[in-house]
């Protein structure tokens, strides 16, 4: 009883709308497939080399030769009216180049005429001859120039490996890069015509939202009934079992009143039966006792003469007036009652799930029209009318690119022959210097006599002679390659890359009258009038969608067609108008109220139990039966007259028969009586409280339960409707990120820009502009080579006249 009461007293104490949300489980994230990754265009990046540090010394050369920044006067002119270009521009701007233009000239006429020369001084035996005289210095003389020409045909030895491997790299990168151009142009075409298909792929997605809120909607109205019992639970069933407790003290109460009713009139009947054969059995005793010829019996006769009654039943109060307070109690069936309305109670969920049946309807076809809602945003997006333009500008982009990519790919064939030709000349030039400072070598050191003729020094001799023809023969060939891929490169790294990385090349196309009216960029591919190439390309890289760079007059906006509200209201609004009474409970009828108030004000609690208590203290008679009847027995033996012992054993059995035939029943009465006063008198002081406590807490939780019930309803749809949303917002979010970012992304656009900087001129122009770096190295150092050669030419041959 007193575990029932803290319970209830608990559950009243913390009302259900403290209650929160459950936190949304790892199934509230949507999982979408896949999306355009087949139109994307991949993303180039530079990648790290080896040569990277030849690539940084070459571009600092050539920003030593050309200092001057964009010459946007000269490309103005040179777009709109290439008739009145100016020479002396071209001159000023190309100065750098013009001066290094002079100087393979000049090495390109003088290295052949100063070939021109050796020939015709080696024939008259005046050059690459045999030294005159031997000195003490000519040994060390020749090894400076051995160590200098091995110096020379190292640097050489480098530069023209360099030039290898920048060659093939060029060749290696040139054939899929010139074939990224047209490919990424037609992968942008592919972008723009397939943006009309990829939007309505991303609006079919909505089922993916849409199957799991029916999914949900399927389990709402028995979860919110289950919610419902589990939430209200403690405090009905705290209540039934209050009820059930003082249901069970009416009952027992009646019975307990009963019982102490009928025994006491028992024990008063008892108790005047009792008293003549008891006062007789006392006159026989003691005048048994008084006799003379009863030996010893004088000290017995006390205890004989105190056989009196003791507990006077009639005395105790009267239950008669409560016994008819109750007559006829329980009128009602507490156990019925009490069964009903716990069954009422366990039926929540069941009645949630019929309540709830129409709603739940209603909200699937809400979903379905939300469903038409969303197919607003395919059916309004306005692409494919305003795309056309940059799809028309893609198509002759490509047409006008492939000769122009075809020619490009014919010189580089070109170039690549030349190149691996002339680097193997140089390697044969390396090949004559080695194999000629060997056998000189090996020559001198078994020559015992400087004047004697040594036949492999002499071969060393020639073999140099004929790394210097060589280097006579082909210098010029060698500048001549090396100045047109040094123009043709350095002026791409100069002019289009280096502006290229700080945009100026945007912010030339961008001023007004740079470019000639046929080549308006903003035009050609239909952007807004208030952007230019930089803010668009910037846009795009920043991840807009292409409906906010196109000419579209400000007649789309993605995010007023993404807000979530838009799609939901309806959803929200019948969800939240939504209302059921699902705790309606009787706990305790009218008529049991009935009993239990009369059960209260019957007196119960009037009753002087103290009376019933202290008379019980009392034996039923004051002198043990038993001990006197052993008393007298124990006379019987200790009698000689015959007469007086038959007597006395006569008497003992009498008691005996007396107090198993009429004290013990009594007794067996009082101690009955007994367990009823004692349940009773605990009862009775707290009846009132308990039965008042009883019917308001029947009665608060009776009300409690419909509001509280409404409450947890709210609250349920309230955690629905949030959880649902976050499937919308899911949704519109991946809609947006996906138009933006992939379907309808304008990105393609620049990484296309940046894949094209990156081929160009980090894979493209930074190897190219290496090979003629390496190759002009080469060609550079064949002059010291070919001098040191010459000079060492003599020392390998037998000296004319010898001076000791």
């Amino acid at each position: 009883m007193r575990a029932a009461g803290l319970l209830l007293a608990w559950a009243l104490l913390h009302p259900t709308a403290s209650q929160q949300c459950h936190p949304s489980s790892p199934g509230g994230v949507l999982r979408f497939t896949d999306r355009h990754a087949e139109i994307q265009v991949p993303a180039l990046h530079r990648v790290p080399s080896s040569l990277d540090p030849l690539y940084g010394l070459v571009r600092r050369c050539l920003d030593l030769i050309q200092q001057n920044p964009l010459p946007t006067e000269l490309l103005r002119t040179a777009l709109n009216d290439p008739g009145s270009v100016r020479t002396s521009q071209v001159v000023q701007y190309e100065l750098g180049y013009v001066v290094c233009a002079a100087v393979a000239l000049l090495f390109t006429v003088a290295v052949p005429v100063a070939g021109m020369c050796f020939c015709y001084c080696r024939s008259r035996r005046r050059c690459g001859g045999r030294l005159r005289a031997h000195r003490r210095s000519l040994g060390c003389r020749r090894r400076c120039l051995l160590a200098c020409l091995s110096f020379t045909s190292l640097i050489i030895l480098i530069s023209v490996t360099c030039a290898f491997v920048t060659s093939q790299r060029v060749k290696g990168q040139m054939e899929p890069g010139l074939g990224a151009v047209p490919s990424t142009l037609r992968t942008l075409r592919q972008h723009l015509a397939n943006v009309p298909q990829g939007v309505q792929m991303v609006v079919d997605k909505f089922e993916v939202p849409r199957k799991q809120i029916i999914s949900d909607l399927g389990g709402l109205s028995r979860s919110v009934g289950l919610s419902i019992h589990a939430q209200l639970k403690a405090m009905t069933y705290a209540a039934l079992a209050d009820l059930q407790d003082r249901a069970g003290d009416l009952q027992t109460s009646l019975h307990h009143l009963q019982i102490v009713h009928r025994t006491a009139r028992a024990l008063a009947a008892a108790r005047a039966e009792l008293e003549p054969a008891l006062q007789e059995r006392r006159r026989r005793v003691v005048a048994l006792l008084d006799d003379p010829r009863c030996t010893s019996c004088a000290s017995v006769l006390g205890r004989a003469q105190g056989l009196e009654l003791g507990a006077d039943y009639s005395k105790v109060p009267s239950v008669e007036k409560v016994l008819k307070a109750l007559a006829g109690l329980p009128r009602s069936d507490f156990a019925e009652m009490i069964r009903q309305g716990n069954g009422t109670f366990n039926s929540i969920p069941e009645l949630a799930v019929e309540r709830m049946a129409q709603v739940i309807q209603d909200l699937r076809g809400d979903l379905a029209r939300t469903a038409e809602k969303v197919q607003s945003i395919a059916d309004g997006f306005p692409l494919p009318d305003y795309t056309r333009p940059a799809s028309e500008a893609l198509v002759k982009a490509e047409q006008r690119s492939q000769p122009y990519l075809r020619e490009v790919q014919r010189f580089e064939r070109y170039r690549w022959i030349a190149g691996t030709v002339l680097c193997s000349i140089i390697l044969l030039i390396l090949l004559c210097n080695v194999t000629g400072m060997a056998l000189g070598a090996y020559g001198l050191s078994k020559r015992e006599d400087p004047s004697d003729y040594e036949r492999r020094g002499e071969v060393g001799a020639k073999f140099l002679l004929v790394g210097v023809g060589l280097a006579f023969l082909f210098s010029w060939l060698l500048i001549l390659l090396v100045f047109a891929t040094f123009l043709v490169g350095g002026n791409i790294q100069t002019l289009v890359c280096r502006n290229w990385v700080n945009q100026e090349i945007f912010k030339f196309i961008d001023t007004p009258g740079n470019l000639p009216p046929s080549m308006n960029l903003t035009r050609e591919l239909n952007l807004r009038r208030d952007s230019n190439l930089s803010s668009t390309y910037r846009e795009c890289k920043s991840g807009a969608g292409l409906w906010e760079v196109l000419q579209l007059d400000r007649s789309y906006d993605l995010d007023e067609h993404l807000r979530t509200p838009k799609y939901t209201a309806d959803f929200q609004k019948r969800l939240g108008d939504f209302t059921a009474n699902l705790g309606d409970v009787r706990l305790l009828r009218s008529e049991g109220r009935q009993d239990l108030e009369t059960f209260a004000r019957s007196g119960l609690d009037e009753v002087d139990y103290g009376r019933f208590q202290e008379e019980m203290k009392n034996p039923v008679v004051q002198t043990s039966l038993p001990g006197l009847a052993r008393n007298l027995e124990g006379l019987q033996k200790m009698q000689r007259n015959s007469t007086v012992a038959g007597r006395l054993a006569a008497e003992a059995q009498a008691l005996w028969h007396m107090q198993n035939s009429t004290v013990q029943s009594q007794e067996a009465l009082v101690a009955k009586l007994g367990e009823s006063v004692q349940f009773l008198s605990h009862l009775a002081p707290h009846l009132k409280e308990r039965v008042k406590r009883t019917l308001a807490t029947t009665a608060s939780v009776e009300a409690r339960l419909p509001m509280q019930a409404q409450q947890i309803l709210r609250q349920e749809l309230s955690c629905f409707t949030r959880k649902e949303l976050r499937y919308f917002t899911q949704y519109l979010n991946w809609v947006g990120q996906t138009l933006r970012e992939d379907v309808a992304s304008c990105q393609p656009l620049a990484t296309a820009l940046d894949n094209g900087r990156v081929i160009l001129c980090d894979r493209i122009a930074d190897p190219w502009n290496a090979f003629w770096f390496s190759l002009g190295c080469c060609t550079f150092f064949l002059i010291p080579n070919i001098i040191f050669a010459i000079r060492l030419t003599k020392h390998f041959r037998p000296i004319r006249n010898r001076l000791m």
